[in-house]
């Protein structure tokens, strides 16, 4: 009884611990490639695969906290934020005492940093997401935040309010969630159209 059962064992072993992951992995680079190597953007926010040393990850939020960037999703990852080692939220539900608190802090935070702006703060800009590591933000917080940057980068918040229109990516199927900004990918055509 025991020899099929090692047999068994490794042969299973061998089949979905190492063919089956080679073959989709191949299978996934052959008709995925960008994605399949993490959906990388150089500078230019283009695809790494068309050339240039990567910038980040569309599909994993970047940390930016200064003022003359779009500041994404605060993240509750554990060591640093968007610590995609440490993917996870904070679990803290809506009337935990901290929750509150963090928010209440991260809604002082935005109001120092803009303090003429008297627009409700989105609540994507002072909760974190499930994961820590959302790319996305709501429309409404991508608009929230144009007053400080065009403020600060010498811009016209016509013109920033026409990027981030640009930039504005459809729902799931035309069906699920909202349309979202990922803020990445806005932060390098910021860099690219109107320098700091």
């Amino acid at each position: 009884m025991l020899r099929p059962a090692i047999v068994l064992f490794v042969i299973m072993t061998v089949l979905s611990g190492i063919i089956y992951p080679l073959v989709v992995t191949g299978i996934a680079h052959l008709f995925f490639p960008w994605q399949a190597e993490g959906s990388l953007v150089n500078r230019a926010g283009q695809h790494v695969l068309s050339g240039g040393q990567a910038a980040g990850s569309a599909l994993i939020g970047q940390y930016f906290d200064q003022p003359w960037y779009f500041w994404p999703r605060p993240s509750a990852t554990s060591s640093m934020p968007y610590n995609a080692a440490a993917s996870g939220g904070s679990n803290t539900g809506p009337t935990n005492p901290v929750l509150i608190q963090n928010v209440k802090v991260r809604v002082a935070a935005l109001h120092a940093a803009d303090p003429g702006n008297k627009q409700p703060v989105p609540v994507d800009l002072v909760t974190t997401s499930g994961s820590g590591l959302d790319p996305d933000e709501s429309i409404a917080a991508a608009y929230y935040q144009i007053p400080r940057i065009a403020r600060l980068r010498h811009i016209a918040p016509a013109k920033l309010k026409d990027m981030v229109d640009h930039y504005i990516v459809g729902r799931p199927l035309d069906i699920l969630g909202e349309k979202t900004v990922n803020v990445l990918e806005l932060n390098l055509a910021l860099d690219q159209k109107y320098p700091y």
